[in-house]
């Protein structure tokens, strides 16, 4: 009895659990305008069109300085982008870059988190699906724990974010992000229950 007692419970907290992601997502759009940022950073995915559109209004309004998309399939060319997010020539040849090595969120973050470094960027603007948003923003303050992110989440195209348990490919979705997102958070739990390292001066102090 305590056993199906704690699974029980444990269901129940995982469908709370699950209801309040829901409802982030359903109200995470649409976003508001964000402050201005150094970079501004649209991650590939379903729905990539309306991402790398949505981060390149952005960089035309002046939200920030310069833009990764990243997470490009290798055989797309740079025209092909620029068909897709719509942009003025002169803009996208500036300040626009292709990251191509990310194959998952984890390689978005640590290809954000490579580019971020090379420009010096403090402030970025990330851009990704409304469902993505919540695991994106974690594995990218992962990445980069010394940066300002700001989140700015688009609807997806054939994903009804209020109604997502209607359709069994939306109730799906959720799920199967929902899921990720704890394992996400597992992890970082995890490794935030690690030893932390000791700051150089108190370092330097314990080897005299």
């Amino acid at each position: 009895m305590k056993t199906l007692a704690l699974l029980f419970v444990a269901a129940l907290i995982w469908g709370a659990g699950l209801l309040a992601f829901a409802a982030r997502v359903e109200n995470s759009t649409p976003a508001p305008e964000p402050q201005a940022a150094d970079g501004i950073v649209a991650l590939t995915g379903a729905g990539s069109n309306e991402r790398i559109a949505a981060g390149m209004r952005l960089l035309e309004a002046g939200k920030g300085d310069r833009m990764l998309v990243s997470g490009v399939n290798r055989e797309a060319s740079r025209e092909d982008i620029r068909n897709v997010s719509r942009a003025v020539q002169l803009l996208y040849d500036c300040c626009v870059d292709l990251g191509f090595e990310a194959a998952d969120t984890f390689g978005n973050a640590q290809e954000t988190a490579g580019w971020v470094a090379a420009r010096r960027f403090d402030s970025l603007i990330v851009v990704t699906a409304d469902y993505h948003m919540p695991r994106a923003m974690l594995e990218l303050g992962s990445a980069l724990p010394d940066t300002t992110l700001q989140a700015y989440p688009v609807d997806t195209p054939g994903f009804d974010a209020r109604g997502w348990w209607r359709t069994s490919g939306g109730a799906r979705l959720m799920v199967t992000e929902y899921m990720k997102y704890l394992a996400i958070l597992g992890r970082e739990t995890v490794l935030g229950l690690g030893p932390k390292d000791e700051p150089e001066t108190a370092a330097a102090a314990n080897s005299g």
